[in-house]
């Protein structure tokens, strides 16, 4: 009875033995995992673009709406001065508000302040998208050497003028 006694301590000292070492090696398994974890190379986000300063005190000309060219010899133009006075040309009217480039290239555009005119009708008609576009404006940027801005209405088209 006393040998039963002996073989069944000795069987479970075996017993807690293999289990212990089995921990261990999981334990072993697991920060192996975790240091190949750290050894991969981890994603870093790319940088954000530098931001770009609005060109202020400078004259842009329009070229397009939607891609569409602008009828007519004289086409819209604007410019917004240091003190965020924009006021330029409608292709008919002239006009004035404020305007304030904000964070992240976005700009707001105040009420306009028009004159008003009889144009012919479509010159009115462009007129009048160029000025709805130019006042829902929501983002600028400068694509090579264009002005474009970026609204619920489309997409404008600036060239600087000289």
């Amino acid at each position: 009875m006393k040998a039963m006694r002996v073989a069944v301590a000795a069987g479970a000292v075996a017993l807690v033995a293999s289990a212990t070492q089995a921990s261990a090696q999981a334990m072993l398994g697991y920060g192996q995992k975790n240091r190949d974890k750290s050894e991969q190379k981890q994603y870093i986000p790319p940088t954000k673009a530098q931001e770009k300063i609005f060109p202020l005190d400078s004259t842009w000309t329009a070229v397009s709406l939607n891609g569409k060219p602008f009828p007519g010899t004289e086409r819209p133009s604007f410019i917004i001065d240091k003190q965020y006075r924009a006021r330029g040309f409608g292709g008919c009217n002239t006009f004035a508000a404020t305007a304030f480039p904000l964070k992240e290239q976005h700009l707001a555009v105040g009420p306009l302040a028009l004159t008003k005119r009889n144009c012919d009708k479509a010159v009115g008609s462009a007129e009048m998208q160029f000025f709805t576009a130019l006042r829902t404006s929501g983002q600028w940027d400068i694509v090579g050497s264009q002005l474009v801005i970026k609204s619920q209405a489309g997409e404008l088209r600036f060239d600087r003028a000289l």
